[in-house]
């Protein structure tokens, strides 16, 4: 990564952790990235330069992990991920069960702290409403 690359990542960064602190505490690793949690869901933020004048920022929440692998929690990720929410609704398979993820990417850069903030907790939002609302997430259902 260039000086150049590194200082469009480290800026944009920068602002969404401005951006977010309005609303949460949030943590930055050690290799820049932000991490902080909405409820009971992590989420992590990262930079990447895609091209000159392209730094886009990418938002992952785990919604849920180490899941049982049952049909319904399937079938409603799918359902959800059809209605049109900021981000892509996934499940991925380990060995230790399901996990389901809300990630959003965009290219952030120009954005005022207040459209960047209201933007991400859209996102972040969306994600903790997902772990109630689908089935066998929260424990004890």
């Amino acid at each position: 990564m260039s000086a150049t690359e590194a200082a469009e990542t480290a800026e944009l960064l920068t602002q969404a952790k401005d951006a977010l602190e309005r609303y949460l505490e949030v943590r930055v690793d050690d290799d820049g990235a932000l991490t902080f949690s909405h409820g009971d869901v992590p989420c992590v933020i990262q930079a990447t330069r895609l091209g000159e004048g392209l730094t886009v920022l990418s938002l992952t929440c785990v919604v849920g992990w180490d899941l049982p692998d049952r049909p319904d929690l399937s079938v409603a990720v799918a359902e959800r991920a059809g209605q049109g929410l900021f981000g892509t609704l996934g499940v991925g398979h380990s060995d230790s069960g399901l996990d389901v993820t809300l990630r959003y990417a965009f290219p952030a850069a120009g954005l005022d702290a207040v459209a960047l903030g209201t933007l991400l907790m859209l996102v972040v939002s969306t994600a903790s409403q997902l772990r109630t609302e689908l089935p066998g997430i929260v424990p004890g259902e």
